[in-house]
């Protein structure tokens, strides 16, 4: 049998391999990235608040806001928009979304065109109207708002 050298793999704290000049400055290190996930997720929620608080006292409508499915609206769920108008709670939101049906996890960004005209009449209409009236446009604007949410 002919001599097998054993290869062993151990590595005891050994240095991590340059990182080219070239690349130096993407690499950012985990901690970094970690701070600027909590800033971007901190103002999401900020955002979020405020926006119902706005609905709670009656400053914005929640069909003007799933109308216009601002930024902030977009990740939302529409249970959690419906409940935050005054005098709302759980049941009085699930029964209203029953009737479309949309089921009350669904993000306010992530409605069809239909769902959204359907909630936004059962909620009495929005003072601006929806983007566009045709169903191309409508479409478009969905998608834009669905593209909004991923951000």
């Amino acid at each position: 049998m002919p001599d097998v050298q054993q290869v062993t793999f151990d590595m005891p704290n050994r240095p991590a391999p340059p990182v080219p000049p070239a690349l130096a400055a993407e690499v950012r290190p985990r901690e970094q990235q970690r701070r600027d996930a909590l800033e971007r997720a901190n103002a999401v929620r900020l955002a979020r608040a405020t926006l119902k608080r706005a609905v709670q006292e009656g400053r914005r409508r929640a069909a003007d806001v799933v109308a216009a499915c601002p930024p902030e609206a977009a990740s939302m769920p529409v249970g959690e928009l419906l409940a935050a108008q005054h005098r709302w709670g759980e049941a009085r939101t699930l029964r209203l979304l029953r009737r479309i049906p949309v089921p009350e996890t669904k993000a306010v960004g992530a409605l069809t065109p239909r769902q959204r005209r359907a909630l936004v009449e059962l909620l009495g209409g929005a003072t601006t109207p929806l983007r566009g009236d045709g169903r191309a446009s409508e479409a478009r604007r969905a998608d834009a708002c669905a593209g909004s949410a991923a951000a």
